[in-house]
């Protein structure tokens, strides 16, 4: 079994609030926050409902805590203020923090607990010794608005048990890591929930009684859990007894090139070709090509403008990117000019080097996509749109329109029934005039004209999306039919006689067969 390195030493960064110091600050721009007296908490998604996720510290005196329905909490304390939770920001800028972080240290991660690992190994005498590093770290989050707590040790676990759960900025070396350890809660190993209980029934509370106890006993009951889950492993982990190593994601990588200028100019566009051909021969030679385009001018006044563009396709072909930004300066102000221009790919996609056709025609998906790019600069990216298909029963929900530059054209989904090519979007209300009992119409008038319907098929009963409709909503029993003249319509009736849902049914005309 692969020991822990004794001279490793990692780093714990925990947020405990996190969510709600982030909320604060993003809410503070936009309206006036409630007083610091009034109870806050954010809520998210349960299994029963919506639970508190995150709480200020007004909510936390009022003896709330993570995971308590809103609905039991308002119930108790009716002043509660309730707003949503940003799961996803969090996670994102804990995904910016992690990069920001290796100012300390070259390798860090993110712990989706709330917080960051940093391996410190060698680099603390950087900084003033140990200490003054964790001062270091505490100083520069709160300048940020964010609290953290700390705590050194020589494995991930450790530090991460003594973060959140022994004192703030703890230093513990691999001699006396146990003794660190031993009165924390077997909490701090992130055990289950259903482990801990069990662990609670056999007498075992503290991480020293779990290290005291013979592991014979307890290697049979946890054989088969996962390595992640297992507290002895976990154990072993925390005292340094097996490897637990770190994996940082890679450092992101800026698709940038720039032009300095000797003097200020007015234009840009003659420096273009040369930026679009080196940021292509660089996204070649990576196999990526450019989803999103930012072109930059940075004044000599100190102000800065800039001109962002989306693709349908990843692409690095040059003489695309030029027609694509073709006309696009007219409307940005130079002021006295400018002496630096730089042309970024923002968003990237893998793009393999592939052959090109060998009987000599064209890629007719490649020239769509830079038809969609050009029609897109020019009339606006939300003007252009594909046709995206969702799933659902209603006709008129199954469908929608997306732009064309944020995602790919899908397939249609798979439908037994014959519909109609035109579909009305509402669908357009029908004067029945010769109403009969079950079936269509014999005789109805639509936009002025009567037609006599000759043959029908049907009904096709659609009931309503329990999930999303209103309550009340009514069902539709659709009808095919076809008139004398030899149209044919896709009717429908609206609720049915003596349903408890409303008046007489109605009928609306829904869509059009060729």
């Amino acid at each position: 079994m692969t020991r822990a390195r004794p001279d490793q030493r990692i780093v714990s960064v925990w947020f405990p609030h996190l969510a709600m110091q982030r909320w604060r600050r993003t809410a503070s721009r936009e309206r006036t926050l409630p007083g610091g007296d009034v109870p806050v908490v954010l809520a998210r998604d349960g299994t029963h409902g919506p639970v508190i996720h995150a709480l200020s510290q007004a909510a936390m005196a009022r003896g709330l805590s993570e995971g308590l329905r809103v609905v039991d909490a308002q119930a108790i304390h009716p002043d509660l203020h309730v707003e949503p939770a940003d799961v996803a920001g969090d996670a994102a800028m804990l995904d910016r923090l992690v990069h920001w972080a290796r100012r300390w240290c070259p390798w860090t991660v993110v712990d989706r607990a709330g917080g960051l690992i940093l391996d410190t190994t060698g680099s603390a005498h950087l900084f003033g010794g140990e200490a003054a590093l964790m001062r270091d770290i505490e100083t520069r989050f709160a300048i940020q608005g964010l609290t953290a707590r700390l705590a050194m040790a020589p494995t991930r676990i450790a530090a991460q048990a003594l973060a959140c759960h022994g004192e703030n900025r703890a230093i513990c070396g691999a001699e006396d890591v146990a003794d660190h350890l031993a009165p924390l809660p077997l909490a701090a190993l992130r055990i289950g929930a259903e482990t801990q209980r069990l662990l609670h029934r056999l007498g075992l509370k503290t991480i020293g009684t779990l290290a005291e106890m013979p592991r014979s006993a307890l290697m049979r009951r946890f054989a088969n859990m996962e390595a992640g889950h297992n507290p002895l492993i976990l154990l072993d982990r925390a005292m340094g007894r097996q490897a637990d190593p770190l994996s940082p994601p890679p450092d992101p990588v800026n698709w940038l090139m720039r032009v300095r200028l000797a003097e200020p100019v007015m234009d840009p566009e003659p420096h273009m070709p040369g930026l679009a051909r080196k940021l292509c021969a660089a996204l070649a030679e990576a196999e990526q090509g450019a989803r999103r385009l930012r072109l930059t001018i940075y004044r000599i006044d100190g102000e800065r403008r800039a001109v962002t563009l989306g693709t349908a396709q990843a692409t690095r072909d040059p003489a695309h990117i030029l027609r694509l930004f073709d006309g696009k300066f007219a409307n940005v102000d130079p002021g006295f000019g400018f002496d630096l221009l730089t042309l970024e790919a923002l968003d990237v996609e893998p793009v393999s080097l592939t052959q090109e056709r060998l009987d000599g025609a064209r890629d007719t998906d490649k020239d769509l996509a830079a038809l969609m790019d050009r029609l897109s600069a020019r009339l606006g990216p939300d003007r252009i749109t594909w046709t995206g298909w969702r799933e659902s029963h209603v006709p008129e929900r199954a469908e929608a329109r997306i732009p064309a530059l944020t995602a790919t054209p899908a397939a249609p989904p798979v439908i037994t029934r014959d519909r109609p090519l035109r579909i009305f979007d509402p669908a357009e209300e029908l004067r029945v005039l010769y109403a009969v009992p079950e079936g269509a119409p014999a005789q109805f008038r639509w936009r002025r004209v009567t037609f006599r319907t000759a043959r029908y098929e049907g009904p096709e009963r659609i009931a309503p999306e329990w999930w999303q409709d209103r309550p009340g909503t009514r069902l539709r029993d659709y009808y095919k039919v076809e008139v004398t003249d030899g149209r044919r319509f896709w009717l429908y009736r609206q609720g049915v006689m003596g349903d408890g849902r409303g008046a007489d049914p109605r009928w609306f005309l829904h869509g059009l067969f060729a």
